[in-house]
Protein backbone atom coordinates (compact mmCIF):
# COMPACT_ATOMS: atom_id res chain seq x y z
CA UNK A 1 0.00 0.00 0.00
CA UNK A 2 2.64 2.23 0.92
CA UNK A 3 4.60 1.83 -2.91
CA UNK A 4 1.11 2.36 -4.24
CA UNK A 5 0.96 5.73 -2.38
CA UNK A 6 4.61 6.68 -3.22
CA UNK A 7 4.29 5.77 -7.22
CA UNK A 8 0.83 8.17 -6.87
CA UNK A 9 2.46 10.85 -5.38
CA UNK A 10 5.77 10.38 -7.64
CA UNK A 11 2.89 10.58 -10.94
CA UNK A 12 1.41 13.58 -9.81
CA UNK A 13 4.79 15.72 -9.17
CA UNK A 14 6.43 14.36 -12.07
CA UNK A 15 4.53 16.66 -14.00
CA UNK A 16 4.40 19.33 -12.19
CA UNK A 17 7.68 19.59 -11.90
CA UNK A 18 8.29 19.39 -16.10
CA UNK A 19 6.07 21.97 -16.38
CA UNK A 20 7.90 24.19 -13.16
CA UNK A 21 11.45 23.51 -14.91
CA UNK A 22 9.68 24.89 -18.49
CA UNK A 23 8.46 28.02 -16.59
CA UNK A 24 11.31 28.98 -15.28
CA UNK A 25 13.07 28.51 -18.73
CA UNK A 26 10.61 30.65 -20.06
CA UNK A 27 11.32 33.92 -18.06
CA UNK A 28 15.07 33.48 -18.45
CA UNK A 29 14.72 33.13 -22.18
CA UNK A 30 12.17 36.04 -22.28
CA UNK A 31 15.16 38.40 -20.49
CA UNK A 32 17.54 37.36 -22.59
CA UNK A 33 15.90 37.67 -25.91
CA UNK A 34 14.67 41.23 -24.70
CA UNK A 35 10.81 40.10 -25.49
CA UNK A 36 10.43 41.42 -22.09
CA UNK A 37 12.08 44.10 -19.78
CA UNK A 38 12.99 43.48 -16.14
CA UNK A 39 10.48 45.69 -13.79
CA UNK A 40 11.52 49.21 -11.70
CA UNK A 41 8.72 50.25 -10.45
CA UNK A 42 7.32 49.12 -6.58
CA UNK A 43 4.40 48.73 -5.05
CA UNK A 44 2.82 51.73 -2.96
CA UNK A 45 4.47 52.22 0.12
CA UNK A 46 7.40 50.19 -0.66
CA UNK A 47 10.77 52.80 -0.64
CA UNK A 48 13.73 51.60 -2.68
CA UNK A 49 15.66 51.20 0.58
CA UNK A 50 14.97 51.58 4.36
CA UNK A 51 17.46 53.18 7.13
CA UNK A 52 20.07 55.81 6.88
CA UNK A 53 19.06 59.06 5.47
CA UNK A 54 19.00 59.13 2.25
CA UNK A 55 20.68 62.64 1.97
CA UNK A 56 23.96 61.14 3.71
CA UNK A 57 26.13 58.65 2.62
CA UNK A 58 25.30 55.45 4.58
CA UNK A 59 27.88 53.20 6.43
CA UNK A 60 27.30 50.69 3.64
CA UNK A 61 24.08 49.22 1.53
CA UNK A 62 22.66 45.58 2.82
CA UNK A 63 21.06 44.52 0.15
CA UNK A 64 18.75 41.14 1.48
CA UNK A 65 18.50 37.95 -0.72
CA UNK A 66 15.66 35.87 0.89
CA UNK A 67 14.98 32.21 0.86
CA UNK A 68 12.70 30.15 -1.09
CA UNK A 69 9.75 32.10 0.27
CA UNK A 70 9.88 35.10 -1.46
CA UNK A 71 7.28 35.67 -4.08
CA UNK A 72 6.50 39.43 -3.58
CA UNK A 73 8.56 42.75 -3.19
CA UNK A 74 7.24 42.87 0.01
CA UNK A 75 9.42 41.00 2.90
CA UNK A 76 8.24 37.55 3.88
CA UNK A 77 7.56 36.55 7.30
CA UNK A 78 10.73 35.64 8.74
CA UNK A 79 13.06 37.84 6.13
CA UNK A 80 10.92 40.45 7.31
CA UNK A 81 11.56 40.12 10.94
CA UNK A 82 15.86 40.10 10.10
CA UNK A 83 15.19 43.22 7.79
CA UNK A 84 13.30 45.07 11.00
CA UNK A 85 16.02 43.83 13.52
CA UNK A 86 19.60 44.98 11.32
CA UNK A 87 17.79 48.50 10.82
CA UNK A 88 16.38 48.66 14.21
CA UNK A 89 19.97 47.89 15.60
CA UNK A 90 21.97 48.94 12.90
CA UNK A 91 20.50 52.56 11.52
CA UNK A 92 23.80 53.66 9.82
CA UNK A 93 23.05 51.08 7.27
CA UNK A 94 20.57 51.51 3.96
CA UNK A 95 18.67 48.32 3.82
CA UNK A 96 17.54 46.76 0.47
CA UNK A 97 14.73 44.17 0.98
CA UNK A 98 12.43 44.05 -2.43
CA UNK A 99 14.86 42.78 -4.79
CA UNK A 100 13.52 39.22 -6.48
CA UNK A 101 16.13 36.87 -6.81
CA UNK A 102 13.96 34.39 -8.52
CA UNK A 103 12.40 36.31 -10.83
CA UNK A 104 14.96 37.11 -13.71
CA UNK A 105 12.07 39.67 -14.82
CA UNK A 106 11.51 41.47 -11.26
CA UNK A 107 8.04 39.95 -11.39
CA UNK A 108 6.31 39.32 -8.40
CA UNK A 109 4.96 35.50 -8.80
CA UNK A 110 1.78 36.32 -6.31
CA UNK A 111 0.94 38.85 -7.88
CA UNK A 112 0.54 36.85 -11.60
CA UNK A 113 -2.91 35.37 -11.97
CA UNK A 114 -2.45 32.01 -12.30
CA UNK A 115 -0.30 31.77 -9.24
CA UNK A 116 -2.56 34.06 -7.22
CA UNK A 117 -5.24 31.09 -8.21
CA UNK A 118 -2.83 28.72 -7.02
CA UNK A 119 -1.42 29.67 -4.08
CA UNK A 120 -5.12 29.84 -2.78
CA UNK A 121 -5.63 26.03 -3.89
CA UNK A 122 -1.89 24.62 -3.83
CA UNK A 123 0.32 27.04 -2.14
CA UNK A 124 3.47 24.50 -2.38
CA UNK A 125 3.66 25.02 -6.31
CA UNK A 126 4.79 28.43 -5.57
CA UNK A 127 7.63 27.07 -3.26
CA UNK A 128 8.73 24.09 -6.30
CA UNK A 129 8.92 27.32 -8.53
CA UNK A 130 11.95 28.86 -6.39
CA UNK A 131 13.20 25.97 -6.07
CA UNK A 132 13.48 25.10 -9.75
CA UNK A 133 14.32 28.89 -10.16
CA UNK A 134 17.79 27.75 -8.07
CA UNK A 135 18.40 25.13 -9.82
CA UNK A 136 17.89 26.81 -13.15
CA UNK A 137 20.67 29.65 -11.50
CA UNK A 138 23.16 26.49 -11.02
CA UNK A 139 22.93 24.80 -14.33
CA UNK A 140 26.20 25.46 -16.16
CA UNK A 141 24.35 25.94 -19.35
CA UNK A 142 21.87 29.08 -17.94
CA UNK A 143 23.87 30.42 -15.03
CA UNK A 144 25.79 33.20 -16.98
CA UNK A 145 22.11 34.13 -17.82
CA UNK A 146 20.62 34.16 -14.93
CA UNK A 147 23.55 35.51 -12.95
CA UNK A 148 23.58 38.85 -15.23
CA UNK A 149 19.71 39.20 -15.23
CA UNK A 150 19.68 38.92 -11.16
CA UNK A 151 23.08 40.93 -10.93
CA UNK A 152 21.50 43.73 -12.95
CA UNK A 153 17.98 43.70 -10.74
CA UNK A 154 20.16 44.25 -7.62
CA UNK A 155 22.43 47.00 -9.55
CA UNK A 156 19.37 48.96 -10.61
CA UNK A 157 17.85 48.58 -7.08
CA UNK A 158 20.92 50.23 -5.53
CA UNK A 159 20.88 52.81 -8.55
CA UNK A 160 17.35 53.65 -7.36
CA UNK A 161 18.36 53.59 -3.63
CA UNK A 162 20.76 56.30 -4.44
CA UNK A 163 24.07 54.16 -4.86
CA UNK A 164 27.07 56.22 -6.90
CA UNK A 165 28.92 54.02 -8.90
CA UNK A 166 32.82 54.59 -8.19
CA UNK A 167 31.34 55.80 -4.72
CA UNK A 168 33.85 53.53 -2.57
CA UNK A 169 30.53 52.29 -0.73
CA UNK A 170 30.65 49.11 0.32
CA UNK A 171 27.15 46.82 -0.76
CA UNK A 172 26.92 43.87 1.43
CA UNK A 173 24.58 40.99 -0.11
CA UNK A 174 23.15 39.20 2.96
CA UNK A 175 21.62 36.18 1.71
CA UNK A 176 19.62 33.22 3.47
CA UNK A 177 19.15 29.89 2.05
CA UNK A 178 18.62 29.68 -1.67
CA UNK A 179 19.39 33.23 -1.88
CA UNK A 180 23.41 32.16 -1.51
CA UNK A 181 22.94 30.79 -5.44
CA UNK A 182 22.14 34.04 -6.31
CA UNK A 183 24.22 36.34 -4.15
CA UNK A 184 27.36 34.68 -5.58
CA UNK A 185 26.15 34.74 -9.27
CA UNK A 186 25.63 38.50 -8.92
CA UNK A 187 29.07 39.16 -8.18
CA UNK A 188 30.41 39.67 -11.42
CA UNK A 189 27.33 42.22 -13.01
CA UNK A 190 27.45 43.94 -9.66
CA UNK A 191 31.45 44.80 -10.23
CA UNK A 192 30.97 45.50 -13.74
CA UNK A 193 28.01 47.55 -13.55
CA UNK A 194 28.73 49.76 -9.92
CA UNK A 195 32.49 49.14 -9.06
CA UNK A 196 31.69 48.64 -5.32
CA UNK A 197 33.51 46.96 -2.76
CA UNK A 198 31.31 43.49 -2.34
CA UNK A 199 30.90 41.40 0.76
CA UNK A 200 28.84 38.69 1.15
CA UNK A 201 27.03 37.28 4.27
CA UNK A 202 25.39 33.64 4.09
CA UNK A 203 22.65 32.79 6.63
CA UNK A 204 22.28 28.79 6.27
CA UNK A 205 23.53 28.92 2.01
CA UNK A 206 22.22 26.52 -0.39
CA UNK A 207 24.95 27.01 -3.54
CA UNK A 208 26.75 25.33 -5.66
CA UNK A 209 29.87 27.03 -5.71
CA UNK A 210 30.59 27.29 -9.28
CA UNK A 211 30.39 31.04 -9.69
CA UNK A 212 33.33 32.92 -9.74
CA UNK A 213 33.78 35.02 -6.42
CA UNK A 214 37.06 37.28 -7.41
CA UNK A 215 35.83 40.63 -7.10
CA UNK A 216 34.16 39.38 -4.31
CA UNK A 217 36.47 41.31 -1.17
CA UNK A 218 35.13 38.59 1.65
CA UNK A 219 32.66 36.56 2.21
CA UNK A 220 31.08 35.60 5.43
CA UNK A 221 29.57 32.01 6.29
CA UNK A 222 26.88 31.66 9.38
CA UNK A 223 26.04 28.07 9.86
CA UNK A 224 25.17 25.58 12.53
CA UNK A 225 25.95 21.79 12.71
CA UNK A 226 21.84 21.55 13.16
CA UNK A 227 21.19 22.77 9.71
CA UNK A 228 21.36 19.90 7.08
CA UNK A 229 19.91 21.80 4.46
CA UNK A 230 22.65 23.71 4.17
CA UNK A 231 24.86 20.59 4.38
CA UNK A 232 22.85 18.95 1.56
CA UNK A 233 24.09 21.80 -0.79
CA UNK A 234 28.03 20.78 -0.27
CA UNK A 235 27.45 17.06 -0.65
CA UNK A 236 25.37 17.65 -3.93
CA UNK A 237 27.46 20.34 -6.15
CA UNK A 238 30.68 19.27 -6.70
CA UNK A 239 32.19 22.38 -7.10
CA UNK A 240 32.02 22.51 -3.20
CA UNK A 241 34.22 19.32 -2.64
CA UNK A 242 37.92 20.20 -1.55
CA UNK A 243 39.16 18.55 -4.75
CA UNK A 244 37.52 20.38 -7.65
CA UNK A 245 40.30 22.96 -7.00
CA UNK A 246 39.62 25.04 -9.57
CA UNK A 247 35.99 26.03 -8.41
CA UNK A 248 34.98 29.65 -7.30
CA UNK A 249 34.23 28.65 -4.21
CA UNK A 250 37.29 26.53 -3.47
CA UNK A 251 39.37 29.41 -5.12
CA UNK A 252 37.84 32.06 -2.68
CA UNK A 253 38.87 29.45 0.35
CA UNK A 254 42.85 29.57 -0.55
CA UNK A 255 42.35 32.96 -1.00
CA UNK A 256 41.76 33.89 2.40
CA UNK A 257 38.44 35.45 1.47
CA UNK A 258 35.99 33.38 3.78
CA UNK A 259 35.15 32.68 6.87
CA UNK A 260 33.17 30.45 8.89
CA UNK A 261 30.56 31.77 12.09
CA UNK A 262 28.58 28.79 14.17
CA UNK A 263 25.61 29.64 15.37
CA UNK A 264 24.80 26.20 16.78
CA UNK A 265 22.09 25.01 18.00
CA UNK A 266 20.17 27.03 15.72
CA UNK A 267 18.23 24.79 12.79
CA UNK A 268 17.96 25.90 8.77
CA UNK A 269 14.47 26.76 9.39
CA UNK A 270 11.50 26.07 12.05
CA UNK A 271 11.10 26.86 15.73
CA UNK A 272 14.74 26.67 16.14
CA UNK A 273 15.94 28.12 13.21
CA UNK A 274 18.40 31.21 12.41
CA UNK A 275 15.26 33.65 11.95
CA UNK A 276 13.15 32.19 15.05
CA UNK A 277 12.06 34.97 17.61
CA UNK A 278 11.28 32.03 20.03
CA UNK A 279 14.15 30.08 20.19
CA UNK A 280 16.44 31.42 23.27
CA UNK A 281 20.16 30.72 23.90
CA UNK A 282 21.89 30.60 27.37
CA UNK A 283 22.08 34.63 27.61
CA UNK A 284 18.53 34.96 27.01
CA UNK A 285 18.70 36.48 23.26
CA UNK A 286 16.67 35.18 20.97
CA UNK A 287 17.73 33.21 17.79
CA UNK A 288 17.17 36.04 15.67
CA UNK A 289 18.64 38.73 17.58
CA UNK A 290 21.86 36.41 18.07
CA UNK A 291 21.79 35.89 13.86
CA UNK A 292 20.90 40.12 13.65
CA UNK A 293 24.22 40.99 16.22
CA UNK A 294 26.22 39.00 13.97
CA UNK A 295 25.56 40.15 10.83
CA UNK A 296 25.78 44.09 12.12
CA UNK A 297 28.98 43.23 14.09
CA UNK A 298 30.49 41.87 10.62
CA UNK A 299 29.23 45.01 8.58
CA UNK A 300 30.77 47.20 11.32
CA UNK A 301 33.96 45.55 10.85
CA UNK A 302 34.38 45.79 8.25
CA UNK A 303 33.91 48.97 7.80
CA UNK A 304 36.01 49.97 10.31
CA UNK A 305 38.81 47.97 8.67
CA UNK A 306 38.28 49.29 5.57
CA UNK A 307 38.07 52.98 6.31
CA UNK A 308 34.67 53.50 5.28
CA UNK A 309 31.31 54.63 7.80
CA UNK A 310 29.59 57.83 9.14
CA UNK A 311 33.12 59.66 8.66
CA UNK A 312 34.75 57.81 6.03
CA UNK A 313 32.06 56.49 3.41
CA UNK A 314 33.26 59.13 0.98
CA UNK A 315 36.85 58.46 0.81
CA UNK A 316 38.19 55.96 -1.59
CA UNK A 317 38.02 52.33 -0.71
CA UNK A 318 41.13 50.56 -0.62
CA UNK A 319 41.34 46.50 -1.54
CA UNK A 320 42.40 44.91 1.97
CA UNK A 321 45.33 42.34 2.05
CA UNK A 322 43.85 38.76 1.98
CA UNK A 323 44.12 36.85 5.20
CA UNK A 324 43.94 33.18 5.76
CA UNK A 325 40.99 31.29 6.15
CA UNK A 326 39.78 31.36 9.78
CA UNK A 327 36.72 29.87 11.79
CA UNK A 328 35.45 31.97 14.28
CA UNK A 329 32.64 31.00 17.14
CA UNK A 330 29.43 33.65 16.64
CA UNK A 331 30.19 36.43 19.71
CA UNK A 332 28.24 35.82 22.86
Amino acid sequence: MTDFALALLLLGLGPVLLAEALLARYELFAYTAGWRRPGTELPTGVPYARGADPDRPPDAYLVYLDGIGKRRFRDTRDGGRLVRSVLDKAPELRVLGQVLPYSPLADPLADRRVWAWLRRRAGLLLFLHNVMQIFIAADRRYRPLYNRAVGSQIAEQLRLAGYQRDSGIPVVLLSYSGGAQLATGAVGELWAQLRAPLWLIMLGGFHNGANDLGPMEHLDRLTSSADWIERVGGWIFPPRWRLVRWSGWNRAERAGKIAVHRLDPATHVGPGGYISPEARLADGRSHLDRTADVVIEIVRSRTVLNGAGATGASRRWRRPAARPPRRTQSPG
